[in-house]
């Protein structure tokens, strides 16, 4: 179906689209040029019910413009299906509950899995904004400290891996000393962000930003400077409201939120992952680990949501982490592998259609299609109608095979035998 309201300054235009809507469509039957297009578009809405931009559309967007106006026009393809998103929490409560159920691990065992786990989530988590050691640097910085002195790689880089590290282990004396999430303060995220950035940019550990800040390749705007404590305040109201809410949405939303509000100059995305996983181990829930490998639609999901209001694919990537680490302490409690489980190995569920991957690699559905046919990409599966559905993986690799025709200027021939 198709829904047409101004585009321009859409937030502070919301009220005038819920208010005046009708009144925008007969507007522009008036003074488009095509009036066959706008018949047509009437023809459509009168056989449908007209669904407003927000979280329960998904739709391509396309603009039609003259001297008067300009107008966008949302291809709504269905409501979002949030029944997938609530049985996915119902089997992450499921695992939950069988866990604990579940005989406890030795505290030997215990002792190896949360050290595995905090050099994952170190690695992972620095890597996602640039941070050059791997996973064996990262354990080797972590266990010996600056005096590890890795050849060739930036002092800050192992500063930022001794200081997530510290930050994890503040993370889980906290989740203890507190009843529950409802009771974390502002003062325990300065914390954490203090504990992040220290050594790296004192001047700014643990206070919030006096400047505006932006994120390269991103149109998001965050709140301005003056506005981040009241945004804050607002945060933290709404994290002790959340009582009655599955505690993983809560770690992911609270995610979300924080890393929106953008309150410091550095380090927001990382402390807004560690403040995800105090909220799940303060609901009894392991940490969740959004692995380097899924960098690239982790944040097209995060930008979705902000800039879209469109939070499936975000949940999606987060729900799925969770489940992992809950699959690993299970195999964990019965003398299964856990490390396979932990590095995603079998354990991705969430496809995405042709349209969610063209959106979230910034490319046309032809061009998707085109480079399917091609065999530069791979259809995970087909469905009974017809639609190919591609991993998240396909999100680096549509990516790649732009940057190999735009910097490297290879053929679709070339490109195949370069992947």
């Amino acid at each position: 179906m198709l829904s047409f309201w101004p585009s321009d300054k859409q937030s502070s235009l919301y009220n005038f689209r819920r208010q005046f809507f009708p009144f925008c469509f007969f507007y522009q039957i008036l003074i488009w040029p095509s009036f066959a297009y706008a018949l047509c578009a009437f023809l459509l809405c009168a056989i449908s019910s007209v669904f407003r931009e927000g979280t329960n559309t998904i739709g391509f967007p396309f603009h039609t413009s003259s001297g008067l106006t300009n107008c966008r026009c949302y291809i709504i393809l269905k409501p979002l299906d949030n029944t997938l998103m609530e049985d996915k929490l119902k089997l992450l409560t499921k695992k939950k509950e069988e866990l604990d159920r579940k005989k406890p691990l030795t505290a030997e065992a215990l002792k190896n899995l949360e050290g595995w786990l905090k050099v994952e989530l170190t690695y992972s988590s620095n890597a996602i904004e640039g941070n050059t050691l791997t996973r064996l640097e990262t354990a080797e910085v972590i266990e010996k400290g600056i005096s590890a002195a890795l050849t060739g790689k930036p002092l800050q880089d192992q500063l930022e891996a001794i200081n997530h590290a510290k930050a994890v282990e503040f993370i889980r004396t906290l989740a203890k000393e507190k009843k529950g999430h409802q009771f974390i303060t502002e003062e325990d995220i300065k914390v954490i962000h203090k504990i992040v950035l220290t050594g790296i940019n004192d001047e700014w550990a643990g206070r919030y930003r006096e400047s505006e800040v932006f994120i390269k390749g991103a149109s998001v705007e965050f709140p301005l400077p003056q506005n981040v404590p009241h945004k804050m305040a607002e945060f933290m109201e709404w994290l002790e409201t959340q009582q009655n809410v599955h505690p993983v949405q809560v770690a992911a939303d609270a995610h979300f939120k924080l890393v929106s509000i953008h309150p410091f100059v550095d380090g927001n995305g990382r402390t807004a992952r560690l403040l995800m996983n105090l909220v799940l181990i303060m609901n009894g829930y392991p940490m969740a680990i959004i692995r380097n490998e899924n960098r690239t639609g982790y944040l097209e999901a995060v930008n979705l949501g902000q800039t879209k209001n469109n939070l499936e694919m975000y949940y999606s990537i987060i729900y799925d982490a969770e489940e992992r680490s809950l699959e690993a302490y299970l195999n964990a409690t019965e003398g299964k592998p856990v490390i396979p489980v932990l590095m995603g190995k079998g354990t991705e569920t969430r496809l995405l259609k042709i349209g969610e991957l063209a959106e979230a690699a910034r490319e046309t559905k032809a061009t998707i299609r085109f480079w399917t046919k091609e065999g530069l990409l791979e259809a995970v599966k087909i469905t009974e109608s017809g639609y190919a559905l591609y991993s998240t993986r396909m999100i680096d690799k549509v990516q790649e095979i732009r940057r190999l025709q735009n910097e490297e200027r290879l053929t679709i021939a070339e490109i195949k035998k370069r992947l």
